[in-house]
């Protein structure tokens, strides 16, 4: 069962990532993790590291900060 359940996050994921086919690496990486994914988990989607998806998602981060401190 455990193997079903896997197997149809994978499939889900491979739907998400078609429908961002156009999109950066960082707006895939900012929807898997919107998604629930782990870092590791979204590296491994996206062929990176999960030093490279920890660090768009803190510069994604700090830049929603900085947008709302100009508001």
């Amino acid at each position: 069962m455990e193997m079903l359940n896997e197997r149809s996050e994978r499939l889900l994921v491979l739907l998400l990532l078609q429908n961002l086919k156009q999109a950066s690496l960082k707006e895939k990486i900012i929807q898997l993790n919107l998604a629930g994914f782990s870092n590791i988990e979204i590296a491994e989607f996206l062929q990176t590291t999960p030093a490279i998806v920890g660090r768009e998602l803190s510069l994604s981060k700090d830049f929603g900060k900085q947008k709302k401190r100009k508001s």
